[in-house]
């Protein structure tokens, strides 16, 4: 099928091993819609799991993964012309395009086709910002229409960012699209809040385990500064913090967790506006089988 297909849901949800098994039936390939994961060398802290993309012996195919290095400031804009590159590329080799990721800006701008240009620094605004609060910035943020990235903004440094993309995109109205609308057929796995909260503190001792702390040490002693990788937000701002001797570990864990429960509410939040924005979404509970979850999967697919 021509149409892309899109996996959504919130962290936690499992949306990454069923997007690459519904791949394998569908000899399709993985386009990632994380903000993240586009970073050489930030494997546990995003959550890479690439072993997901591994369905039965075979390597599903993935796009937009380890496409940076870890300090670069990675914006909307890179991310569409890159989503668009590979989408090309999939079609082209008659393959099937699933769209997969928890970042709804991201998605949600390839399938409207923003107009979206490489916004340049304003060093006014900055300034001006700078003096207000995460609270104050995230109010403000909100009060600019129809595009605002709430979701993705856990430091003053994010939400300073794309404010600045907000106001330069209400201060140079552009009527033309540089990218078209793209028609997806949209499957968004839902976990009761619950479920949620358990698998995120599980996972996030998990990859305590695994060595998160280790890597991020690794990253400062590459060179990458400790603000570049606050920047990022939930896990590399809070172990950073942490390796970095500002914060306890015991601190680190207490506010990152609450941090990912927060940032998977605002994920939820994001996808029903979608749905209130006209996107219709399928939902299937996470919490299925894999197998049961894959045919209710595909019986949508055929009968749209």
């Amino acid at each position: 099928m021509e149409k892309l297909i899109t996996v959504l849901g919130p962290t936690a949800s499992g949306k990454t091993a069923f997007a690459a098994h519904l791949a394998a039936r569908l000899d399709g390939e993985i386009i990632s819609a994380d903000s993240r994961q586009v970073y050489r060398g930030m494997d546990i802290g995003t959550g890479k799991d690439l072993a997901d993309y591994r369905v039965a012996g075979r390597q599903v195919p993935y796009h937009l993964i380890d496409i940076r290095d870890a300090g670069d400031k990675y914006t909307l804009f890179n991310y569409q012309h890159d989503f668009h590159a590979a989408y090309r590329d999939i079609l082209s080799r008659n393959k099937v395009a699933i769209l997969c990721g928890g970042t709804g800006l991201y998605i949600e701008s390839v399938l409207k086709g923003y107009h979206l240009p490489d916004v340049p620094e304003n060093k006014e605004l900055r300034k001006r910002l700078e003096e207000k609060s995460l609270e104050e910035l995230t109010q403000l943020l909100a009060s600019y229409r129809p595009l605002h990235n709430t979701t993705d903004t856990d430091t003053k440094k994010r939400a300073i960012r794309a404010i600045e993309i907000a106001d330069y995109q209400l201060r140079h109205p552009v009527s033309q699209r540089d990218y078209p609308p793209v028609d997806s057929l949209i499957i968004g796995l839902d976990i009761d809040r619950e479920s949620r909260r358990k698998k995120i503190t599980d996972r996030l001792k998990r990859r305590l385990d695994e060595g998160m702390v280790t890597e991020i040490e690794s990253l400062l002693r590459q060179g990458v500064s400790p603000d570049d990788l606050i920047y990022y937000g939930l896990e590399y701002k809070f172990v950073t913090l942490y390796a970095i001797g500002r914060i306890s570990f015991e601190e680190m864990f207490s506010q990152l967790e609450i941090a990912i429960h927060q940032f998977a509410k605002r994920q939820m939040t994001w996808f029903r506006g979608m749905e209130r924005r006209g996107f219709t979404i399928h939902w299937l509970d996470s919490a299925l089988p894999m197998e049961e979850k894959l045919e209710r999967a595909l019986d949508i697919i055929r009968n749209c």
